[in-house]
């Protein structure tokens, strides 16, 4: 960095992804952190996420944050969609390809993808 500038610019850039993982919306994204997670490629599916969450102007609806462990290593990377009046769904072995089409078919259109899902990957 060269000046107060570029860091007020850098910073300016990344708040919109700060708040979106603080934000207040009616449907919480929550993706496993834990070690086992990180391992798997957990932080990549955590920013397709936010990336995907801000590109479609869903910040207002959805909110996107992180946890620890969930308790289900061995499908790792783990997300899980909590919505008002709805049971949780469980995604697993997500990758950023996988996170597209959740945010596009679940989270814009209201269809849980179910090939995802624990229920239907074990």
């Amino acid at each position: 960095m060269k000046s107060l500038a570029e860091l007020q610019a850098i910073k300016d850039r990344m708040k919109s992804k700060v708040v979106l993982r603080e934000g207040s919306g009616d449907v919480r994204v929550v993706v496993g952190m834990a070690t086992c997670g990180i391992a798997a490629g957990a932080r990549p599916v955590l920013n397709a996420f936010v990336e995907a969450v801000n590109a479609e102007n869903l910040t207002d609806k959805v909110t996107v944050s992180q946890t620890g462990c969930i308790g289900i290593c061995q499908f790792e990377p783990v997300v899980e969609v909590y919505e008002a009046g709805k049971e949780k769904t469980t995604y697993v072995k997500m990758t950023p390809e996988k996170v597209a089409e959740v945010v596009e078919k679940h989270l814009k259109g209201g269809k849980v993808v179910t090939e995802f899902t624990i229920a239907e990957v074990k």
